[in-house]
């Protein structure tokens, strides 16, 4: 039988970490494997009238300040603990209309990177490894590297921190760079993150049928800890043996509600040729 879901957020602002659990709260979001800012809007009922306000009054956006008001999605089950889900930078907030007054929040991953400029230059050749950790340093992120460490000569750049991600792509040719939550990930396009593997059949948390794509896979299934995005999908496919195989999560769709039915992942997946 499974047990009661757990949907925790957390705001981190100013410093400051306030947890808010045991509330109606309902969250979806996109995440990407690439320089693409993951997003999530997340609805929070049932908070006390001097909350929200404090709330409303520490993340409102426009006293123009670029300091991170940071929200942390966790879920889970009762009996199997939390995980983290998405970590993001709040970039929009606003109330409904009463009788049910709810808090809705938008947020997006290192969005606070977005307004602080860098220049930043190297001799006249240095490795993609070294402008990874250079650029995961200026994020103020963890570096997880795991794509042919090619030469680049006299690289330079002038502009955001955080588009410094999508340059780091644009030189590293055949690679994906993206951010999950606290890390970079750079990685050849064509393989999937190590370490990260989801074994996914009607037993194991399959909804529906998988739906093929022109280049892999498109499958729904129960949220769990162990699908991330960049990782290996390996599918068994009862009702379409041909689309059975490994594949690359690509696009990770997140759909959570502690009281409604949701509580799914939607993949977009890349067939592996090669594994």
């Amino acid at each position: 039988m499974i047990d009661d879901r757990v949907v925790r957020v957390s705001l981190e602002i100013n410093g400051e970490l306030r947890t808010y659990e045991g509330l109606r709260i309902r969250a979806n979001g996109t995440k990407y494997t690439s320089p693409t800012q993951n997003e999530s809007t997340i609805t929070v009922s049932g908070l006390r009238a001097e909350t929200r306000d404090y709330i409303l009054g520490s993340i409102d956006i426009t006293r123009g300040t670029f300091t991170p008001r940071r929200v942390i999605l966790e879920v889970g089950r009762r009996s199997l603990g939390t995980f983290v889900l998405f970590v993001g930078d709040i970039v929009g907030a606003e109330v409904t209309e009463p009788p049910e007054v709810d808090l809705i929040l938008k947020a997006k991953t290192n969005n606070s990177n977005n307004g602080r400029v860098v220049s930043t230059s190297s001799g006249e050749r240095t490795t993609l490894r070294e402008i990874a950790q250079q650029v995961a340093g200026e994020n103020g992120l963890r570096l997880v590297f795991e794509a042919p460490n090619k030469n680049v000569s006299n690289y330079q750049f002038i502009g955001t921190a955080s588009q410094q991600v999508r340059d780091l792509e644009r030189i590293g040719g055949t690679v994906d760079c993206f951010i999950d939550d606290d890390t970079l990930f750079v990685k050849s396009v064509e393989q999937p993150v190590s370490g990260r593997i989801r074994i996914l059949s009607m037993g194991t948390g399959l909804v529906g049928i998988p739906r093929a794509t022109d280049i892999g896979v498109d499958v729904s299934y129960l949220l769990d800890a162990e699908s991330a995005l960049g990782g290996l999908l390996r599918l068994d496919s009862r009702f379409n043996r041909t689309l059975s195989g490994d594949y690359v999560i690509q696009e990770l769709k997140f759909d959570v509600s502690t009281h409604d039915d949701p509580f799914f992942y939607h993949a977009s997946c890349r067939r592996l040729v090669n594994v």
